[in-house]
Parts: C-alpha cells; sequence; structure tokens
C-alpha cells in the first residue's frame, strides 16, 4: 500500500502541490488549522513545517502574522537544534484555523516563488549536504531569519521568507545544490536585515534628536 502509494503520487510530491492539496482540504471544509496542514507528512513533515510557517510573512494581511508565524519558526529551529525528529507546535498555534480564503492567499503570494525555485531543484543532487548533521546545522540561520520575520521592520520580511522557503523546499528534495544556494540567499537576507536595523535605528535618533 505504502508502495503504490508512493509510486502514484511521487510526480506531485513537491511544495506546490502539497500546499495547493492543503488549499483544496480548506476550502472542503470550511477552514483548516495549522496543525491539519502539518499532520501526514512523513519524513519532510519538518521542512514543510518551515515551508508553511514562513510564508504568512509574505501575504498583506492585517494583524501580526509576522510576530506569531516568525516566533513559531524560531521554536522549531530550537527543536532541530535539539535534535527532534518530529515537531512541536503550542495549542495556541497548533489549533489556530485559517479561513479557505488565507490559505489561497497563501498560495497565491508564494506560488510564483516555490515555481521558481522547483524548476531548478535537483532531488539527491550533492546528498552529503542534506544529511541529519546539515540539518542540524541548518537550525541556527533557520533562528536568525526567524528571528528577522519577527521584527516589525518594514520590507524586511522578504528575503528571510525567500531564503527559508528555498531551504524548505531543498531539504525536501534532498538536494544539497540547493540547501547552498539557500545559505548564500540567508546570508543577503542577514546582510539587508542588517541594513533595515540600522536605517531604523539612525531615523530614529534623528527623531529623538
Amino acid at each position: 500500500m505504502t508502495q503504490q502509494t508512493a509510486g502514484t503520487t511521487r510526480h506531485d510530491d513537491t511544495a506546490s502541490a502539497r500546499l495547493r492539496d492543503r488549499a483544496r482540504l480548506a476550502h472542503e471544509q470550511g477552514g483548516i488549522s495549522v496543525g491539519e496542514v502539518l499532520c501526514g507528512l512523513g519524513h519532510t513533515s519538518t521542512a514543510f513545517t518551515i515551508l508553511f510557517l514562513s510564508l504568512p510573512a509574505l501575504i498583506p494581511i492585517p494583524g501580526p502574522f509576522g510576530v506569531v508565524f516568525g516566533s513559531a519558526l524560531a521554536l522549531v529551529a530550537a527543536q532541530i537544534a535539539l535534535g527532534r525528529r518530529t515537531i512541536w507546535l503550542p495549542a495556541f498555534l497548533s489549533r489556530r484555523r485559517l479561513s479557505p480564503a488565507v490559505v489561497e492567499l497563501i498560495v497565491r503570494y508564494s506560488a510564483p516563488i516555490l515555481a521558481r525555485i522547483e524548476t531548478v531543484v535537483r532531488p539527491g543532487r550533492l546528498a552529503l549536504f542534506t544529511g541529519a548533521t546539515m540539518e542540524w546545522l541548518l537550525s541556527f540561520p533557520i533562528f536568525l531569519l526567524a528571528i528577522a520575520i519577527a521584527l516589525p521592520i518594514p520590507l524586511g520580511n522578504y528575503l528571510p521568507v525567500v531564503a527559508l522557503v528555498a531551504i524548505a523546499v531543498a531539504l525536501m528534495a534532498r538536494d544539497g545544490l540547493m540547501i547552498l544556494a539557500a545559505l548564500f540567499v540567508s546570508a543577503l537576507a542577514f546582510v539587508a536585515t542588517a541594513g533595515l536595523i540600522r536605517m531604523a535605528v539612525t531615523g530614529l535618533n534623528a527623531i529623538g534628536s
């Protein structure tokens, strides 16, 4: 049964396909909880958790999405660093329901990014950089990127989210070269975030003086 399922769904077992599947489920049920989105994903559950929690920071929806989901991502990164193979989320987040409209927005804004990344992903490439040790090492940039998302910096979410999405898709596909590329984007995100923070602090100091 498992082999048949794997064989029949392999071509659709991409991040974008899984996201569209959750959008369909949300539409059928009239909404979906974060816990329902993340359940039943097997060995890629950690990567998909990173992917899904980072995407809401991209969409222009009123509310503290960056703070909530950035904090959740920091918690996920801490669990990866501690060696957990399954990810625990606090009940308030796991039970948080997303309306079909919100899920559709997430898919709409993330689909172009996912499409670009998935065109260059090659499963099994440079497998040395896709094992458990590399996943543990990735927990540290993931944690820093999560903090960058949680910070209330105008226009400060885009690069950190792109880096997190690239890391998640690369982990799902076990593409080591894509992971290295994602780390490069992460470095750019760190530099950009530091520059935005410096500009904000300079602006506040100018106002105060």
